[in-house]
């Protein structure tokens, strides 16, 4: 699974603008990141992974671990539902 943190990494990136992105960089607080590049980073993640990110995960994204948990979390589920 590392290489989706990588690829969540690279994608969050690209939408925010912050080179140095840390995996435990608070998105709002460390990077200034506000409502309109969160909405875009959630859709952007849906869009790629084919997935829905629920309203109850939204408050939890705050990081990218926090991402990289929530996908995770979402895809696994998704996974045992299918199977």
């Amino acid at each position: 699974m590392k290489i989706l943190k990588e690829d969540l990494k690279e994608l969050i990136v690209e939408i925010i603008e912050e080179e140095d992105l840390q995996d435990t960089d608070h998105f709002v607080d460390d990077l200034g990141v506000d409502s309109m590049m969160a909405i875009e980073i959630v859709a952007q993640i849906e869009k790629k992974y084919k997935i829905t990110i629920s309203e109850e995960y939204l408050p939890k994204v705050t990081s990218l671990n926090d991402v990289y948990e929530v996908v995770t979390n979402i895809v696994e589920s998704t996974v045992v539902k299918e199977g």
